[in-house]
């Protein structure tokens, strides 16, 4: 499953981020704003060594400090995503490794596990970022991440599918917290978005790759200590994700006015202050009733949530191992049909780096080329796959390939945070129904389109693929037009201002 995750309907403050609430009695904030001493442009200078790493044009002050937010805000979100992905797709790898004929789980059990972690992630998303207003995210993300690498190792003890669906509502429910967290305390200008928000969402492809590999690899530990490999894919994963969760409450940061991180300076707080306040994100404010007519009166809530949708539940199979039970008819080893899959992963982290860089470079900031190529290519793939009965070497051509439609992800939320830019609050209502809706489409229509006993054929999915890719191109040009037609409109209003 493509993981993609949300902030929620509360205010982001972010440490590479978001003021906090301004009062206009408080002089000293209005004075970082002002304060031309920080060192920061107020519009990035780009050469051409922008095409390799942005940094590389800022001054040695800014480049200091994104070195540090980097080294560690970055790498630790990636190393949560990875775990996250780790212990969500799992239960994929299992299945087909056995765990499927010692539980007896041939009708759609699969579907109905998929389902339940689904439910329990909806469920969990917005209240848990509400949280984060009356807890510091340096306990509460770590605490969660805690939660669910316990909750994972209780998997291998399960011997009933209801055991499995209580759990992975559980696991779902813990894992809610992480992508809206990440998003409260992340925040890049436009220049540096993409490329952060894809190598984030990139660390969860990683990890779904990976449990392919530790699945093969462990199963040569089948009846070690009494327990299958299936069993030990669990266990492992745990003793994997732990240690990433507990370093996490001695590194993870809370927003700029009540951190203690130690690797920040004060003077770090106010550049990354200055930096948000120079890229035109608003301070926080209050939702009124005037605000939601705001809202639900502009085309960004209706058009960004349609395109999440359609990325979201056009790609990854409906959370199905398409290509492993494929692999598996044909009669390839259990090392073979976790491994092969793996290569589709690895090139959807390729593509995904390749989307990052051409769209802040070659694209001068467009997000919209890269999502017209994955349609594109998920229509080819999808119609081939529909067909079914094709050449062997295409059909693996198809699979391999299949994947590289998640990786614009990243790109998604950073044109929604761009579009959204200038009302805090309407920018995190719209990521969060984003992502919410996405998910409350994807926890029933596998149930339809992706039934594990239509598999791997499945003759519903890859038709409705081919519309639900189209459907991604069309609605990327509309938001492309519609954008650029709003900009114009507010460049006019301010010439004559």
């Amino acid at each position: 499953m493509t993981t993609k995750e949300i902030t929620s309907t509360q205010d982001l403050v972010e440490v590479g981020g978001e003021v906090g609430a301004k009062d206009p009695d408080r002089s000293d904030i209005d004075s970082i704003h002002t304060d031309s001493s920080l060192p920061v442009a107020e519009k990035p200078k780009q050469t051409w060594r922008s095409y390799f790493w942005d940094t590389f044009d800022k001054s040695p002050e800014e480049r200091r400090f994104l070195f540090k937010l980097d080294a560690v805000i970055l790498s630790f979100a990636s190393l949560g995503y990875f775990i996250k992905n780790l212990d969500q797709i799992n239960i994929s790898n299992a299945f087909v490794s056995g765990m499927k004929e010692d539980l007896g789980l041939y009708g759609n059990q699969l579907n109905y596990m998929v389902a339940c972690w689904t439910v329990g992630y909806v469920i969990g998303e917005i209240p848990s970022n509400m949280l984060l207003t009356k807890i510091r995210p340096s306990i509460w993300i770590p605490a969660c991440e805690v939660v669910w690498s316990v909750l994972t190792i209780l998997l291998s003890k399960c011997q009933t599918a209801e055991q499995i669906y209580a759990l992975r509502f559980f696991i779902g429910l813990a894992e809610s917290a992480f992508y809206p967290g990440m998003q409260y305390v992340i925040g890049n200008r436009k220049d540096e978005l993409a490329k952060r928000s894809c190598i984030f969402h990139a660390s969860g492809t990683i990890g779904s790759m990976f449990s392919g590999y530790l699945m093969a690899a462990v199963y040569n530990l089948n009846g070690e200590n009494g327990f299958r490999g299936w069993q030990w894919l669990f266990i492992i994963n745990t003793a994997i994700s732990l240690p990433v969760a507990i370093a996490g409450f001695f590194f993870f940061p809370d927003v700029p006015e009540i951190t203690k991180a130690w690797w920040l300076t004060k003077d770090e707080i106010e550049l990354a202050k200055k930096r948000m306040y120079l890229e035109g994100r608003a301070n926080r404010g209050s939702y009124t009733k005037a605000k939601f007519r705001k809202i639900f009166s502009s085309w960004h809530i209706y058009a960004l949530t349609l395109l999440y949708i359609f990325f979201n539940n056009g790609s990854g199979y409906g959370s199905q191992p398409a290509f492993a039970l494929w692999l598996k008819q044909e009669g390839y080893s259990i090392t073979a049909i976790n491994s092969y899959p793996t290569i589709a992963s690895a090139l959807a982290v390729i593509f995904t780096y390749i989307y990052a860089w051409t769209s802040d470079s070659v694209f001068k900031g467009a997000r919209w080329p890269p999502m017209v190529f994955s349609g594109v290519v998920n229509i080819i793939i999808n119609v081939s796959l529909a067909i079914w009965d094709i050449p062997v070497g295409w059909k693996w051509f198809c699979y391999i390939v299949g994947m590289i439609g998640g990786g614009i992800s990243g790109l998604t939320y950073a044109w929604a945070h761009e579009i959204c830019s200038d009302d805090n609050e309407e920018r995190a209502f719209v990521v969060a129904t984003m992502n919410e809706m996405a998910y409350v489409v994807q926890a029933w229509l596998p149930l339809l389109i992706w039934q594990q006993i239509e598999g791997p054929r499945y003759p519903k999915g890859f038709i409705t693929m081919i519309f639900i890719a189209a459907g991604l191109i069309v609605t990327s040009l509309t938001i492309r037009v519609l954008h650029h037609r709003e900009r114009a409109r507010k460049a006019r209003s301010t010439s004559l201002e």
